[in-house]
C-alpha cells in the first residue's frame, strides 16, 4: 500500500503515536514484577559460574594449576582456555580478545578461568583465590593511553580526516589559539550487571538468556565459541536493567563462558557477576586527549583548526575503531570549520578494552570544539553565546566528512531558548552577583547539539519485524530491538496499534529473540525506534491491506476507502468492530501474520577516506545551565537547567522528555563526578564500586529543570517523522560544565582561561581556581 492510501486509510482513525503514554512496563517495574535474567526460575540442576581474574596488568601465564582448586567444597569443575572446542574470541570487529586468556595476561581484571560451582557463593570463593594456581612472569604495564600514544602503541591504525588546508588557515588566522584538554571515561552503571544463563538443548542446540542489547551478535559468538552453526544457538532477552552501550558487545565473554560450560555438563549454567568484577572485567566509555590549534578572526569566527584525539581504548580494539570515527564526525557539533584537519589514535593500554556508552565518541568529539569555542570568546571578551552562534553552520554548507547539513534548525532553537530561558538578563544578574561575592561565584553557559543518527557501518541499519494478529482481534509482535528501559517496545506498540487503528491495549511486544527475527542489528546508535518501528510498521501495513481487501470483498467498495480507527473498521458505509472482521477474514483464509522489513536509505560511507553520507538526518538540541561554586572547597551546585531538544514529531513526548531528562542528567555526572583512576603502577581500577565510584543521584538534579520538546517535523522519512533521542541529549550537559568553567573564571575577571578538565570534580575545580588566581 503507497503512503497516499495509508495515509488514507488512517484519517478518520483514533492516533496511538504522538500522544503521551506510560512505559509498558511501568506497572511491572513499580511493583517489582517486572522479570528480568536473575529473576527467572532456575531449572533443576542449575550449576553456577564465577570467573578467576588476572592479578596483574601485563604478564605471561607460565602455567594455570587448577587441580586443588578443583577439589574444594561444592566445585563442579574449572574451564581453561583449553576446554573451549570453538574460537577462543569474542572480539567484535577485530579478533583480538580471548574468551579466557591464555599465554599472555592483557590487564587486571581479565578472565583466565572459570569456576563451575553448585551454589554461587562457592564459586565465587574458589574464584577469588584465583591468584594461588598462575604462574606468572610480570611484563611493563602501559596505563595511561598519553603515554601509549608517546610510544606509538595502537589498537588500530591512525584515522585522519580533513578538509582545505588547515594549516595554512591557521598560519594566516589574525588570532592563534594551542592547547590541550582531556575527558575522562564513565562507567555504564546499568541497575542490572552482566548476567547470562546458558540451558543446553536436544540435538547440540543452546538457549541463553542474556542481559544484551545485541543477541544476534550473542548468537554468533556463542556458536563459534562452541564450534556450532548459527541455528543451533538461540538467545532470547525480555529486557534489561540498562544497557547504555554496556551490553552492546560486551556481554559476549559472559554468554560464551556460560553456554561452553552448560555444554561441557550439560546441565544449566547461570553466570551473574559481582558489581566489583564487573568494573574490573568489562569496558566504559573511552577516556579522551586532545592537543588542538586553531585559526580565528577578530569576531571569534573559526577558520582553521587541527586537532589530535587519543583515546583510552584498552588492550584489544572492541568497538574503539567506530567510537574514534564518530568523535571525529562530530568535532564539528554545530560548527561550520572550513578548514581542518582531525586526527584520531586509539592507545593500546593494559586496562580493560573500552567499548560503546551513550553517545559513542559523539561527545567526546563535540566536546573539544566547545571548549575551544568558549576559549575563543574569553580570548575576545566577548559573550560565548555570541562566539558559538557566529560559527553556527548555514545553509547549503557540509560537514568535513562531505555530508550536507540540511534541515538546520540550530539557529531557530537556540533563538528560542535563549528567550524562554531569559539568557540576557540572567547574564547580567550572575555578573552582578559575582561582583559582589568574593567567595561564592555564578557561572551560566549555553550550548548547542547537532548530532548524527544511523550506525557507522552501512549494513547495521536495517531491522526485521513480526505482527501477529490473532482470531480474537488481539496482535503480538517481535522485533529485532532490545528493551532496556528506554521505551522502545512502548514506541513500537504505538506504532503497531496506529496502523490497525486498535487501542494500544490490544497489542504485546515479546522478548526479543533470535528465532523469531534474524540477523538484527544492536540497540544502539539511537536508531531503535527508527529501524524497528518502520519494520513493524511495514509488517503491520501489509496486514492492514489484506483486511481491507477481505472488508472490500465481504461489504463491497473499495480496499482504499476501507478506515480502521478507534478498535473498528468501517466499510461501504457499514462500521462493524476490528475482531469481527479478523474472525471473518480468518474463516476466509486471509493470511493474518507479517513480517516487516526497513532499511535507511541513501547512507553511503568509505571507511579509508571517513568521507560519505554515514547519518540519515541530524537531531538539533540546546541547554542553558546556570551554577554556583565555592571557590573555597571547589563543592558546586547546579541551580537551573532550561533544556530545548529536538525529537521530530515525537512518539511519545512522555517517554522523550524522560530520556532527555535522564540524559542530561547522567552526561552531567560524566562531566563533573564520575572519576576514573587505575593505579599507576599495578594497573588496578581503583575506582571499582559504588563506595568510591560516584554517579548522580536525585539530590544533584536541580530545583529547576525545564525540559521542553522543540516542535520540528523530521524532513526525511523516519518513522512518522520523529528523530531519535536516545543519544543527542546526553551532549547538552555541556552548558554545565561550561558553566562551572565560567564561574571559576570570574575568579579572575574573565581575562584568564582556567585550565579545567573533564570531571570537574572538587579538586579539578580548585586546581583551576589556583590556575586563574595564580595567573599575571
Amino acid at each position: 500500500m503507497n503512503d497516499r492510501i495509508a495515509s488514507a486509510a488512517l484519517a478518520t482513525s483514533t492516533a496511538q503515536v504522538g500522544v503521551a503514554r506510560p512505559h509498558e512496563s511501568a506497572h511491572l517495574h513499580v511493583a517489582g514484577e517486572a522479570a528480568y535474567i536473575d529473576d527467572l526460575p532456575e531449572l533443576a540442576g542449575t550449576l553456577h559460574c564465577a570467573l578467576g581474574l588476572s592479578p596483574v596488568a601485563h604478564g605471561r601465564l607460565e602455567s594455570l594449576s587448577l587441580d586443588a582448586l578443583r577439589a574444594l567444597p561444592g566445585v563442579v569443575d574449572i574451564l581453561s582456555a583449553a576446554d573451549i572446542p570453538g574460537v577462543n574470541d569474542w572480539g567484535s570487529i577485530i579478533h583480538d580478545d580471548p574468551i579466557l586468556a591464555h599465554a599472555e595476561l592483557s590487564y587486571l581484571g581479565q578472565p583466565v578461568f572459570a569456576v563451575i560451582a553448585t551454589t554461587r557463593d562457592a564459586a565465587r570463593r574458589v574464584a577469588a583465590r584465583a591468584r594461588e594456581a598462575m604462574r606468572i612472569e610480570p611484563l611493563p604495564a602501559m596505563i595511561h593511553h598519553r603515554e601509549a600514544h608517546a610510544k606509538g602503541r595502537y589498537v588500530l591504525p591512525p584515522m585522519h580526516l580533513s578538509r582545505g588546508e588547515a594549516r595554512a588557515a591557521i598560519e594566516a588566522a589574525p588570532h592563534r589559539l594551542k592547547g590541550s584538554f582531556e575527558v575522562g571515561g564513565q562507567e555504564q552503571f546499568y541497575l542490572e550487571g552482566q548476567i547470562s544463563v546458558a540451558i543446553p538443548k536436544e540435538d547440540g542446540g543452546m538457549l541463553v538468556h542474556c542481559s544484551t542489547q545485541h543477541p544476534t551478535e550473542m548468537q554468533h559468538l556463542v556458536a563459534h565459541a562452541l564450534g556450532v552453526h548459527a541455528n543451533q544457538v538461540q538467545v532470547e532477552c525480555r529486557r534489561m536493567g540498562g544497557g547504555f552501550g554496556g551490553k552492546e558487545s560486551q556481554s559476549a565473554p559472559f554468554a560464551c563462558i556460560a553456554a561452553v560450560a552448560a555444554r561441557r555438563l550439560n546441565r544449566p549454567v547461570k553466570l551473574r557477576l559481582d558489581r566489583d568484577d564487573d568494573f574490573l572485567i568489562t569496558g566504559r566509555r573511552h577516556c579522551f586527549r586532545y592537543e588542538y590549534e586553531v585559526g580565528y578572526d577578530e569576531a571569534g569566527r573559526v577558520l582553521g583548526a587541527e586537532i589530535t584525539m587519543v583515546s583510552r581504548a584498552g588492550h584489544s580494539a572492541d568497538l574503539s575503531g567506530p567510537v574514534m570515527t564518530r568523535a571525529l564526525c562530530h568535532f564539528d557539533n554545530a560548527y561550520w570549520l572550513p578548514d581542518v584537519a582531525m586526527h584520531g589514535y586509539c592507545a593500546k593500554t593494559n586496562t580493560q578494552s573500552n567499548t560503546a556508552f551513550r553517545g559513542f565518541g559523539g561527545p567526546q568529539g563535540a566536546i573539544a570544539i566547545e571548549n575551544i569555542v568558549d576559549s575563543i570568546a574569553r580570548a575576545l571578551g566577548k559573550d560565548a553565546l555570541d562566539v558559538r552562534r557566529l560559527n553556527f553552520y548555514g545553509q547549503g554548507q557540509s560537514t568535513p566528512y562531505g555530508q550536507a547539513v540540511e534541515d538546520n534548525v540550530i539557529h531557530e532553537l537556540v533563538a528560542e531558548l535563549e528567550a524562554s530561558s531569559d539568557y540576557r538578563a540572567r547574564r547580567a544578574a550572575v555578573a552582578a552577583f559575582n561582583a559582589a561575592s568574593p567567595v561564592l561565584k555564578r557561572g551560566l553557559a549555553l550550548t548547542p547539539v547537532k548530532f548524527g543518527i544511523s550506525f557507522n557501518v552501512k549494513h547495521f541499519n536495517q531491522a526485521g519485524a513480526l505482527v501477529h494478529v490473532y482470531s480474537d482481534g488481539s496482535i503480538l509482535v517481535n522485533h529485532g530491538g532490545t528493551e532496556m528501559g528506554q521505551g522502545l517496545n512502548t514506541k513500537v506498540a504505538q506504532v503497531v496499534a496506529h496502523e490497525l487503528g486498535v487501542p494500544f491495549e490490544h497489542v504485546r511486544v515479546t522478548a526479543t529473540d533470535t528465532q523469531k527475527v534474524a540477523n538484527t542489528s544492536a540497540t544502539a546508535a539511537s536508531t531503535g525506534s527508527d529501524l524497528n518501528g518502520k519494520a513493524a510498521q511495514d509488517a503491520a501495513r501489509q496486514i492492514r491491506a489484506r483486511l481491507a481487501a477481505c472488508a472490500a470483498a465481504l461489504h463491497g467498495g473499495t480496499p482504499a476507502e476501507v478506515r480502521f480507527g478507534a478498535g473498528q473498521v468501517t466499510v461501504n458505509g457499514l462500521t462493524l468492530p476490528f475482531e469481527e472482521l479478523v474472525a471473518k477474514a480468518y474463516q476466509e483464509r486471509v493470511q493474518l501474520w507479517s513480517d516487516g522489513f526497513y532499511a535507511t536509505p541513501g547512507l553511503s560511507w568509505n571507511r579509508e577516506t571517513l568521507q560519505g553520507r554515514p547519518f540519515y538526518y541530524f537531531a538539533y538540541g540546546a541547554a542553558a545551565s546556570e551554577v554556583i561554586v565555592d571557590t573555597l572547597t571547589g563543592e558546586w551546585r547546579l541551580l537551573r537547567a532550561d533544556v530545548l531538544h529536538d525529537v521530530g514529531q515525537s512518539l511519545n513526548p512522555a517517554i522523550d522528555i524522560g530520556q532527555v531528562e535522564g540524559a542530561f542528567i547522567q552526561g552531567m555526572g560524566w562531566l563533573t563526578m564520575e572519576e576514573l583512576v587505575w593505579h599507576p603502577k599495578t594497573g588496578l581500577l581503583t575506582t571499582h564500586a559504588p563506595s568510591t565510584y560516584k554517579i548522580p543521584t536525585a539530590n544533584d538534579c536541580p530545583a529547576e529543570l525545564r525540559v521542553r520538546l522543540f516542535e520540528n517535523a523530521n524532513a526525511e522519512d523516519s518513522i512518522h517523522r520523529s528523530k531519535a533521542v536516545g543519544e543527542p541529549p546526553l551532549l547538552l550537559p555541556f552548558s554545565v560544565f561550561y558553566a562551572i568553567r565560567d564561574a571559576v573564571s570570574a575568579l579572575g575577571g574573565h581575562r584568564v582561561d582556567p585550565p579545567l578538565d573533564a570531571p570537574a570534580t572538587g579538586e579539578s575545580i580548585l586546581r583551576a581556581i589556583a590556575a586563574v588566581k595564580a595567573a599575571p
